[in-house]
């Protein structure tokens, strides 16, 4: 014959025998577990969460501290001179002449930057200083530079080079050298020459210059 306890045990259900017992109201529920973000694998893999976005920020800044950034102007210890009122003249009678003088494409690279396309002119400084460097583990750090700031599909400052020029540099890139983006340098040469340059001769800032030195002109006479 069951004693009294295990008759109380006979009458509980299954159901209720497997519950936890009830929680008083001194009892502190225990603390839910952290939630994974929904489009998270797994904790850190996704490209949102604050832990890669640290180890990129990371990674970026070594990369700047280990290599020298490509001068994106002509910015150097001494400002760009005045250009004479005949060397303003003469930007209107060539495109090479324009690109040839140190003034000329300071002016000219204002007026791409008006037009949202300043990473022309960038590009092709980067290229004539790429053809001016004989150290070849330079060459293969700023190659690599050029690259990813103007020929990456994912760099905000890509230029517009068609899939001929596009596939023979990935084929360089194997084995840069300081040539590497000569057919693209001419590419986009021709690209500002037919399209900008038209527009920077009638433009106001042009047309500015052409007035200031006139005016110059006048008063030394």
């Amino acid at each position: 014959m069951p004693t009294p306890p295990e008759a109380e045990k006979q009458q509980t259900g299954p159901e209720e025998a497997d519950q936890p017992p009830s929680m008083s109201s001194h009892d502190v529920a225990p603390p839910a577990p952290p939630r994974r973000n929904p489009c998270c694998l797994c904790w850190c893999c996704c490209c949102s969460c604050s832990w890669n976005e640290e180890r990129r920020r990371a990674w970026r800044a070594s990369r700047e501290s280990r290599l020298q950034p490509l001068p994106s102007c002509e910015v150097c210890a001494t400002p760009t001179p005045t250009p004479t009122p005949e060397e303003v003249r003469s930007w209107a009678q060539s495109f090479d002449k324009l690109m040839h003088s140190p003034a000329g494409r300071s002016v000219f690279r204002e007026f791409l930057r008006t037009e949202y396309s300043e990473e022309n002119m960038l590009f092709w400084l980067a290229c004539e200083e790429l053809k001016a460097e004989a150290n070849q583990h330079v060459v293969d750090e700023k190659a690599r530079l050029i690259y990813e700031d103007y020929v990456s599909i994912l760099s905000p400052k890509e230029v517009s080079l068609d899939s001929r020029v596009r596939e023979g540099i990935n084929k360089k890139m194997q084995e840069p050298s300081a040539h590497t983006f000569d057919d693209a340098q001419l590419q986009i040469y021709t690209l500002m020459h037919r399209d900008s340059y038209p527009r920077f001769l009638s433009s106001p800032a042009y047309r500015a210059l052409l007035l200031q030195g006139a005016s110059q002109s006048s008063s030394e006479a």
